[in-house]
């Protein structure tokens, strides 16, 4: 008797997974909610917390996280699938910037400046 209910009862989850699966909704479909970022598009801060640095459709800019003041503004290039060439002017010293950036991961530029400056943006959002 056990052996019977044992094989009815996994009879019916089996019945019940295969009605469910069988339930499907019409329409468009939605990209997911939270996507996982791709590329370097988007919102970088500073270690320092001070700049947020944003890259979007090839152009640059930065603002003070206080303020909201923009410190520079440029355009961005990529150089290769995970590296990308940052040039613009800092607003601040009136003056021509330069970096060379790796995306080290998702979350993760490590940058070098033309003067040799190391420094590491965290992606913000």
């Amino acid at each position: 008797m056990t052996i019977v209910r044992r094989i009815l009862g996994v009879g019916m989850a089996g019945l019940a997974a295969a009605a469910l699966a069988a339930c499907s909704t019409t329409g468009p479909a939605e990209p997911p909610a939270s996507a996982a970022p791709k590329g370097v598009e988007g919102s970088w801060i500073d270690a320092q917390g001070t700049g947020l640095s944003t890259l979007s459709g090839g152009r640059f800019q930065t603002v003070a996280t206080d303020t909201g003041q923009k410190l520079a503004d440029g355009s961005y290039t990529l150089t290769g699938a995970t590296s990308v060439e940052i040039t613009g002017t800092s607003l601040i010293r009136q003056s021509a910037i330069s970096f060379n950036c790796l995306l080290v991961s998702t979350s993760q530029l490590n940058c070098t400046s033309a003067t040799g400056q190391n420094f590491v943006l965290t992606r913000r959002g």
